[in-house]
């Protein structure tokens, strides 16, 4: 092979090299991202496969296979919702609501995340977690596995065993709450790679909440709570949701997390 036809050299796989690259690529926290994809990869090879994919707009998480989420290491999936660090907020308000629970619901439950902070936080709860698509389905069973969480698919309640009716201590719904106009001003990582059901709650981000906070009495036990989260603008229309549901309502905000929480209790 002469010198004129040898391939170019193989890009660095230091820190420094691999945060820059991430850096131009646009990632805002390039160094805490190269550290992580330091450690993930095990040869130089896959570590440059895996800057690819995250330079080519891949999210971080999808890369790693994993999102932290209230002290957890939660498995993702390509197609599945990513859990957001805000929502550790509505996980602080369940426990601070009902720090025994002991049947515990997620509701549109994505990866299952946030079902499986609350099983860790609690002392053995029983956990049931439900969503209408099946590859979120299949993440939630891996990721609920080791705490004995049952997953189930179907739309909303009736995806619930009927076992379940005025038993519920907690019910966590993360709703989609993104209205449907504004979902294309969402991040490109959002946008192209989560499923359009996970973000778009209909006209103004409340058609799912409406339906949950319309059917979660019959659910809860006596005590219990529905908590779920919205938008700043979508707070009183939350509640009002909520408070027609037959449930007590309040809200809770974090403004750390830019997260606003609605929680309805059933007397």
């Amino acid at each position: 092979m002469t010198a004129s036809s040898a391939p170019p050299p193989a890009p660095s796989t230091s820190r420094d090299a691999v945060a820059a690259l991430l850096r131009a690529a646009g990632c805002v926290f390039a160094e805490d991202e190269a550290d992580l994809l330091l450690a993930a990869a095990r040869t130089p090879g896959e570590l440059r496969a895996l800057v690819a994919r995250r330079a080519g707009g891949l999210p971080l998480e999808l890369v790693l296979g994993w999102a932290r989420f209230h002290g957890l290491r939660v498995a993702v999936a390509p197609g599945v919702f990513v859990p957001r660090r805000r929502t550790e907020h509505l996980v602080d308000q369940a426990l601070a609501h009902a720090p025994g629970a002991a049947v515990v619901v997620d509701l549109c439950c994505g990866s299952g995340a946030v079902g499986a902070a609350l099983a860790a936080a609690l002392d053995r709860p029983e956990v049931h977690a439900a969503d209408i698509d099946p590859a979120a389905v299949r993440c939630a069973r891996g990721n609920l596995a080791a705490f004995g969480g049952r997953v189930h698919t179907g739309d909303l309640f009736d995806a619930l065993p009927a076992t379940l009716r005025g038993r519920v201590d907690l019910l966590a719904a993360n709703v989609p709450y993104v209205p449907t106009g504004e979902v294309p001003l969402l991040p490109a990582e959002a946008r192209e790679h989560e499923p359009p059901a996970a973000l778009d709650g209909g006209a103004d981000g409340l058609d799912v909440l409406r339906r949950v906070a319309a059917g979660a009495r019959d659910w809860l036990a006596p005590g219990g709570a529905l908590l779920t989260e919205t938008g700043r603008a979508q707070v009183p229309a939350a509640l009002d949701a909520l408070a027609r549901g037959g449930l007590t309502a309040r809200l809770s905000v974090s403004e750390e997390l830019h997260a606003h929480v609605v929680v309805g209790v059933r007397d």
